[in-house]
């Protein structure tokens, strides 16, 4: 099987290959409903072990190292408000003896109570990041040169983390794990026929693409749109991220007919859960004791049962579903549940 070239930067964060788990008990309850239902795993990278876990952990392997081999002392990423990304590179940077700066936007048109106070965003307060929170409509380029300005007159040496963790070098952790679940389904005897997932910033799809390209495996990438508004935009994007990842790894190209990308989950926008989701969200907790999350795989998750439920696999096929983490978002959607 082909690895990854460990010549390319890298800081350990994650301590050995996350859980490739059966989800009998969701399978059971979806087929109390239809006659056919798709074997269904989970690859559990809500389990990635730094500061609550999720799928930018991989990412952040890369980009750490990166940072540390330019001799970086400051990282500086954006997102939203609840941001997973933003507390994920809290932790990473807090790990690597790195100052975060976390420049979080209130872009999302939610006004639960504890929104602003609690989930995500506490956590990056404990973690010591140093966290500005900006209005939506604020020049997002002169908040990062204002920031940048700061750290070099500080005598610091900054490096700037794409939102998401979604560029080239970040997606390489992507590429690696998609090696990875294919190596853990050979090893249990299960042949997968999709891998389905939450798609936001492109990355990890960008990253699975081009693993799946540098494996030369048949088996497909599907993603559950949860932020954009349109596919061509979508499609545009990931191609060029993950043609740029393939060609970091020494991959063959992506073509635009490898990139599958359902639109019909978003519902309001990002960030806005749709009652599928929260439906998906208890039914997951309630037959696995897996806690998925309100922006991503909890979307992501709704996504795939409603799919399940329109016949849209056959009983035959193996889906394994990438649980990207975000639990601690949950704690900031609380009005949201306990309402069953």
């Amino acid at each position: 099987m082909p690895t990854i070239s460990a010549d390319l930067p890298f800081f350990s964060l994650i301590d050995g290959p996350t859980p490739l788990q059966e989800m009998n008990g969701l399978r059971n309850a979806l087929l109390s409903e239809i006659k056919d239902c798709p074997r269904l795993f989970v690859k559990r990278d809500d389990l990635t072990g730094l500061a609550g876990g999720g799928n930018k952990t991989r990412k952040l392997e890369y980009l750490i190292g990166d940072a540390l081999a330019k001799k970086a002392t400051d990282i500086v990423t954006a997102g939203a408000i609840q941001s997973n990304h933003a507390r994920q590179t809290a932790a990473a940077a807090a790990k690597a003896g790195l100052q975060a700066h976390l420049l979080l936007f209130d872009t999302v048109s939610y006004d639960g109570p504890a929104y602003r106070v609690s989930g995500n965003l506490l956590l990056d307060q404990i973690l010591g990041a140093k966290v500005r929170i900006e209005d939506k409509h604020a020049d997002a380029l002169a908040v990062f040169e204002e920031v940048l300005h700061e750290i070099t007159a500080n005598k610091g040496e900054a490096y700037v983390v794409p939102v998401g963790g979604s560029n080239a070098i970040g997606s390489t952790g992507y590429a690696a794990a998609f090696l990875e679940i294919e190596a853990q389904a050979n090893s249990l005897g299960v042949t997968v026929s999709r891998i389905i997932h939450a798609t936001s910033s492109l990355g990890t799809q960008s990253g699975l693409l081009a693993g799946r390209s540098l494996a030369k495996s048949p088996f497909a990438i599907e993603s559950i749109n949860v932020a954009h508004e349109t596919q061509d935009t979508l499609v545009d994007k990931t191609l060029e991220l993950a043609n740029a990842t393939a060609k970091r790894i020494g991959a063959d190209p992506i073509h635009a007919a490898d990139i599958h990308a359902d639109f019909r989950h978003l519902g309001e926008g990002y960030g806005l859960p749709t009652e599928g989701t929260i439906s998906a969200i208890e039914l997951v907790a309630r037959t696995e004791g897996i806690l998925l999350d309100p922006v991503y795989s909890g979307k992501a998750m709704s996504g795939l049962i409603s799919k399940i439920l329109a016949g849209e696999f056959g009983n035959d096929e193996t889906l394994v579903f990438l649980h990207t983490g975000g639990m601690p978002g949950l704690f900031a959607y609380p009005d949201q549940f306990g309402k069953t």
